[in-house]
């Protein structure tokens, strides 16, 4: 059970900063839309705030997996 819970926020962390990775990228895509010069870091942002998310994806499926198994 403590690794479930230790699980669990992790993956609330996660969220937390995939939330922020959402907003980074809105940012990094209005910049790209509006033809900047240089988007070079734009880029660079969008690469990372989709590993960010794909992580919480993954890491919050594992958790309600982990939970699943608990309950049967």
């Amino acid at each position: 059970m403590p690794q479930l819970r230790r699980t669990i926020q992790f993956v609330s962390w996660l969220g937390l900063l995939s939330l922020m990775a959402l907003g980074a990228s809105h940012l990094a895509l209005t910049d790209i839309a509006h033809s900047e010069s240089d988007v070079a870091l734009e880029w660079e942002v969008l690469r990372i705030s989709a590993v960010v998310i794909a992580v919480f994806v993954v890491s919050a499926l594992v958790a309600l997996r982990r939970a699943n198994t608990l309950c049967d």
